[in-house]
């Protein structure tokens, strides 16, 4: 008679059940962590483009796609995407400095600046403030210089100095630095100049660094 046989099974104690769920555990926690990062995120807003009150006459004469929509992505968010309204146009108001300090006056900004010179280039600057008479330089940081050349350039403050914007009666100074102008208008805006200055470490906006201005407007944001 042949002997019988045993078999022994070992059976987990309490301890290796509960190391083994800990295990399962830390594995499945390791997978949802992989998933969620492969997981794409939700998309970035696409920007949008600002409300103007009427077609501007600079602007629209550039060749290139949405220039409103470039430029509004430079802006503070506060102003990005909201209503252009013009204050003061050339064709419309005349070629006198006097005229946009009036048009100015019951908005306190901020304000974009929109030149085209007899060249047929464009350029211009953001003022975070309405354009006024001031004794001294006004403005803050959120300021900045701009040329589309074709493409856009825009040059923000380097915070090397506060030398935003001055208004005199016979002229307007956006940016300065060692006795240049990184924008310069005359009483007439009729005449300007533009040269590299620290505010904003510009380049020369125009062709040339005097220039003769052939449209120039002014359009509150808010």
């Amino acid at each position: 008679m042949k002997g019988l046989r045993w078999q022994y099974t070992r059976l987990p104690t309490q301890m290796e059940d509960a190391f083994s769920g800990e295990e399962e555990d830390e594995e499945e926690d390791v997978e949802e962590a992989e998933a969620a990062e492969a997981a794409p995120g939700p998309p970035p807003a696409d920007p949008v483009e600002p409300q103007l009150t009427e077609a501007s006459q600079v602007l629209g004469t550039l060749e290139i796609r949405q220039p409103y929509l470039q430029l509004s992505l430079h802006l503070p968010p506060r102003v990005a995407s909201g209503l252009w309204s013009l204050v003061f146009c050339t064709s419309r108001d005349g070629f006198s400095l006097r005229s946009l300090y009036r048009q100015m006056e019951g908005h306190s900004g901020p304000v974009l600046l929109l030149l085209r010179d007899q060249d047929g280039q464009i350029f211009g600057a953001f003022s975070s403030s309405a354009l006024r008479l001031s004794k001294g330089f006004y403005g803050t940081g959120e300021t900045f210089l701009f040329s589309f050349s074709p493409q856009l350039k825009v040059f923000k403050w380097t915070g090397s100095n506060s030398f935003f914007v001055k208004g005199d009666l016979d002229s307007l100074m956006i940016g300065s630095g060692s006795g240049q102008f990184g924008l310069w208008l005359d009483g007439d805006l009729y005449r300007g100049g533009s040269h590299p200055c620290a505010t904003f470490n510009n380049e020369v906006l125009a062709r040339q660094e005097q220039f003769c201005i052939k449209e120039l407007e002014a359009w509150v944001l808010s």
